[in-house]
């Protein structure tokens, strides 16, 4: 993997600028390559070999999509070149925030040094679940101090004192099909797989990247559109995502969580630790749509070490939202697939909002959510069942782990292509016009 760039983070008391790389991650590129005895790793070429057909039905158009997943590894979706943090899970909390904030990352792998083994993910989620402990057991006034000394290791005790499930530790090998990691993220409600790689000198494993949702809808968007330009049934219509339906206990946004400016950061934060997401939409007493408030945010004033801010309503909180918030995503009930696949090739997309159209009588409206999760099963197929237990349910992580090693034994691993660009990312979107709003609807 020419050009990747893993740093892992020592736990030592150095200042957060202070990185060192762990001695397991620092061979030569062509030694971290994905490792299949007696061939040579070449990347497939972005494109499918072979001209579409000129017309195709949603069905087929899917199941083109599938195929051409089959035919890519998980290894096939990463750039050339690319940056890799890996965090030592004696680190204390506050230092891996640092690093995190210092290279604009939202979670981490984690690296028992002791063990020489992946030991899971650091993420935003975890943050939350920090939070959530000291607001209930501690006091604002101590959390600085014991942030400051909590290590990344002792997090998973606090999940067990919150009877929180801890997250999946289930990773996959680089050139596994993509098709397979895709199915392991739906199973495990994780929106992120780590690929890990044996080292071949000292059998030992090694951290290659982390697989996003986010990566591989951008990796279709952008070397499919031949194909998903036939995705033209409506987002709703095809049941792609979670949509109001009836007033239930007082919410008339059920089943979907939903805050207003006066709702406090704590109150969200609640939300998502309760309900596993990472976004709830902020609505005005009409309904309609205003803001977004993210699991980012959050870490935001963690970071800045504003414990007490908590307290605060999202409408004080979001003055202190970072610079860069890229907006609310919005689309329409009757937006097609294929549009939403066009707006992920253009902008960096983690979920929509669906809106009512200017054709309804309250335009605007919060009608439901859309996650990168739900685009992804339409992809993959509704016949593969999240696990029941909730995230990293047991059951289901030793169930994936049997299934990979089945099919590891029957030589899954894709065959070497010639090399080739991984994503494309600078061809001309001239005379495209997305049905998809960028942003909120005017008022």
């Amino acid at each position: 993997m020419s050009g990747t760039s893993p740093v892992a983070v020592s736990p030592s008391p150095a200042p957060p600028a202070s990185i060192t790389r762990a001695p397991s991650q620092t061979r030569s590129a062509s030694s971290r390559r994905p490792s299949i005895p007696g061939s040579t790793l070449h990347r497939r070429p972005s494109r499918p070999s072979h001209p579409p057909p000129s017309k195709l039905t949603h069905i087929e158009a899917i199941e083109a999509l599938r195929q051409f997943l089959r035919e890519r590894s998980s290894y096939d979706v990463f750039p050339v070149s690319f940056r890799l943090i890996v965090l030592d899970v004696q680190l204390r909390v506050k230092k891996a925030l640092d690093v995190m904030l210092l290279y604009g990352v939202v979670s981490a792998p984690l690296w028992n040094t002791e063990m020489a083994k992946f030991a899971g993910m650091f993420t935003v989620q975890d943050v939350i679940h920090l939070i959530q402990y000291y607001y209930h057991t501690s006091s604002w006034e101590a959390a600085p101090a014991d942030v400051e000394a909590i290590r990344l290791a002792s997090i998973r005790e606090i999940e067990k004192m919150l009877q929180v499930p801890p997250p999946p530790l289930l990773s996959v090998h680089p050139l596994r099909p993509l098709y397979d990691a895709c199915r392991f993220l739906i199973r495990t409600h994780a929106r992120r797989l780590p690929l890990i790689d044996i080292d071949g000198q000292t059998q030992g494993e090694v951290v290659i990247s982390v697989l996003t949702q986010y990566r591989v809808l951008k990796f279709i968007a952008m070397n499919c559109r031949e194909i998903t330009q036939f995705l033209t049934g409506g987002v709703q219509e095809l049941g792609i995502g979670t949509y109001v339906q009836s007033p239930e206990d007082g919410n008339v946004f059920a089943p979907l969580a939903t805050a207003t400016l006066q709702t406090t950061v704590f109150d969200v934060v609640h939300m998502f630790s309760e309900k596993g997401i990472s976004a709830v939409p902020i609505v005005d007493d009409n309904g309609k749509v205003v803001d977004l408030y993210e699991t980012v945010d959050v870490i935001t004033l963690v970071r800045n070490g504003a414990y007490q801010a908590l307290d605060l309503t999202i409408a004080q909180a979001l003055k202190q939202r970072s610079h860069d918030f890229s907006g609310v995503v919005t689309c329409s009930p009757k937006d097609s697939l294929s549009a939403v696949f066009s707006l992920i090739r253009i902008r960096r997309v983690h979920r929509l909002v669906v809106v009512a159209g200017p054709d309804d009588p309250q335009p605007g409206r919060l009608v439901g959510v859309i996650s990168l999760s739900d685009i992804m099963r339409e992809l993959i197929g509704r016949d593969v069942e999240p696990g029941g237990s909730g995230i990293g349910a047991e059951p289901v992580d030793r169930a994936l782990r049997a299934e990979a090693a089945a099919t590891a034994a029957e030589g899954s691993a894709p065959e070497p292509f010639n090399a080739g660009q991984s994503v494309e990312t600078d061809e001309s979107l001239a005379g495209y016009e997305p049905s998809i709003e960028a942003g909120l609807p005017d008022s």
